[in-house]
């Protein structure tokens, strides 16, 4: 396998080398000692990969000296386990831009250089891990090294910043530059809710022009390449989280209105892009306090059960605040329930009033609704 060097020059390399150069340009006093001793994480130590972002592997080593008393950059370098760090698999600067003693790498980190050491999803396979110290320039190799023993996660080593879905059975078929956009929750976790045709196929992509990699389903997991598709024509919700290799999907069969009172449904159909909508609808047949309670909210049938979506804000009427009709999925399913949203401005009533209802998941803006009175 072909080494892959990666390398983090600092701005700090440079301003050292300035300052040890005479007036004459000789270069001065840049001779540093290797480290001699490496303290964390011990040798041999075994890790398993963790897909939290806040997972972490701190590193720390005995400080190394300057000629001049200075200020020591140091990089920590990490190669095969057979590897003479010739040519390092991965080389990065310690915190501080290369000025400290120590270095934190996150578990996604590791999972990556641990990829191109050629460790494969879900195995466990073993690095070895040393620290460089210098002025900027002739770096000196530390004198110990140390092996670390890492499970790969089990998704992806390289996680798209970006995710579309493309293909003939999507909304706007197989043209690249179509492609649909997903929401991105979090780094790797993707979602969509769109309408997908049976017999067709899609494929996920990083990309909409150029060459972008593709990804498709297979079993429980992604993969990478190929295609997939839905046995029955539908609006799905896909899940995807790239950090462990996985996704959910969902079949959503219905969204409503819900009126908390009377436990009226107004069924929205789907519009497209994620959008459900209804206009021009008169409710009638209400009266007494069925009427009159301004408060409601959405539900959701799906293949998985059924959901209410509700305000992510407080349990009050609004006060101009827009994002308020901002909406976020929960599981529990009752009749009065937090975060249920405020008719405003306020009604004399429900009943014999004519609206346009939009309730949008569309990936492009946040998960929302419109209740506009006609």
């Amino acid at each position: 396998m072909k080494k892959i060097l990666i390398k983090l020059f600092t701005v700090a390399s440079f301003i050292f080398a300035l300052i040890a150069c005479s007036d004459d340009g000789e270069v001065r006093d840049l001779n540093v000692t290797a480290v001699s001793s490496l303290y964390e994480p011990d040798n041999g130590k075994i890790i398993t990969l963790q897909a939290s972002a806040s997972a972490t592997l701190y590193f720390e080593w005995e400080p190394a000296r300057a000629e001049d008393s200075g200020m020591v950059l140091y990089e920590v370098a990490f190669d095969e386990a057979d590897g003479d760090f010739s040519e390092p698999l991965f080389v990065a600067a310690a915190d501080n831009n290369g000025g400290s003693n120590h270095a934190t790498f996150t578990h996604k980190q590791l999972n990556k250089i641990a990829a191109l050491a050629g460790i494969e999803s879900s195995q466990l396979g073993t690095l070895k891990w040393t620290v460089f110290s210098s002025k900027g320039i002739s770096p000196m190799k530390a004198e110990e090294e140390r092996t670390l023993s890492l499970t790969r996660l089990s998704g992806l080593a390289d996680v798209p910043d970006n995710l579309y879905i493309t293909g003939a059975a999507t909304e706007n078929g197989d043209d690249l530059s179509e492609a649909l956009m997903m929401k991105k929750l979090a780094d790797g976790e993707f979602e969509i809710y769109t309408r997908l045709t049976e017999g067709e196929s899609f494929k996920f992509v990083s990309a909409t022009s150029g060459s972008p990699m593709e990804f498709s389903l297979s079993g429980e997991q992604v993969v990478i390449g190929g295609t997939s598709s839905v046995s029955k024509t539908g609006v799905y919700k896909y899940y995807l989280d790239f950090n462990i290799g996985s996704f959910t999907s969902k079949e959503v069969t219905k969204v409503s209105l819900y009126l908390n009172w009377s436990q009226m449904k107004v069924e929205l159909p789907y519009k497209a892009y994620g959008v459900w909508e209804v206009t021009n609808y008169t409710i009638t047949g209400l009266s007494g306090g069925e009427n009159t309670d301004d408060r409601y909210k959405f539900r959701m049938e799906s293949s998985e059960g059924e959901t209410e979506w509700r305000a992510i804000n407080n349990d009050s009427k609004p006060t101009g605040n827009e994002a308020y009709y901002d909406m976020v999925e929960k599981t529990n399913v009752e009749q009065w329930t937090n975060n249920q949203v405020w008719k405003s401005p306020a009604t004399d009533g429900w009943s014999d009033k004519t609206y346009d209802i939009t309730f949008s998941l569309n990936p492009e803006g946040a998960y929302t609704h419109n209740l506009v009175i006609k």
